[in-house]
């Protein structure tokens, strides 16, 4: 994708009709601080336990900034077009345990019900096949998260299996999209 240092943020990684996606900084991290304690992100995403903006910083530092230089891809900030207004994240992640890219995303509970993480998914969809050349992407999806689950139907995953990331931690729902097919948004 870019050189962190040498990238520019202000443009979009991906426009759609009401939305725009750019890649994050530190100048984030307020944002991210009230995304990262919503109680829905602690139940269906986990706590992160970051309580302080510094604490923001950093975790935008050594995760979501860090992964664009190592990954090439990572979670943009999800804004609605020409407005500004930051709605969400949604992006790419590497995740140990997995061998595809991990398409994540979570919004502002304000900001549900209006079909802005359908957009922003299909946005990072797109950006995977034509950006970066991405055949597979899938997603993992914690148990109840019935929500998230529509989101992927809509941008044309498919379950695929339960996962355990990692020794004793809970089993999650695995989903899969080749991107090499044609699927329509429904």
């Amino acid at each position: 994708m870019c050189d962190v240092d040498m990238c520019d943020h202000e443009t979009p990684v991906a426009v759609t009709t009401r939305l725009t996606l750019h890649l994050m900084t530190v100048n984030d991290a307020p944002f991210m601080l009230g995304l990262l304690n919503e109680p829905s992100f602690h139940k269906y995403i986990g706590d992160r336990g970051v309580r302080t903006l510094d604490g923001a910083r950093q975790y935008l530092l050594t995760g979501t900034i860090a992964s664009y230089g190592f990954n090439g891809f990572g979670m943009y900030l999800v804004r609605e077009r020409g407005i500004g207004t930051p709605v969400g994240i949604c992006g790419l992640v590497h995740r140990m345990g997995l061998d595809d890219a991990d398409l994540g995303f979570a919004l502002l509970p304000e900001f549900w019900g209006r079909g802005y993480a359908v957009e922003a998914a299909a946005a990072v969809l797109e950006y995977a096949w034509r950006g970066l050349g991405l055949l597979r992407v899938v997603a993992i999806v914690s148990s109840g998260n019935t929500r998230s689950v529509r989101v992927l139907e809509q941008v044309g995953f498919a379950y695929e299996r339960m996962v355990q990331l990692f020794d004793n931690a809970a089993f999650v729902q695995l989903f899969q999209r080749e991107l090499c097919v044609a699927r329509p948004v429904q």
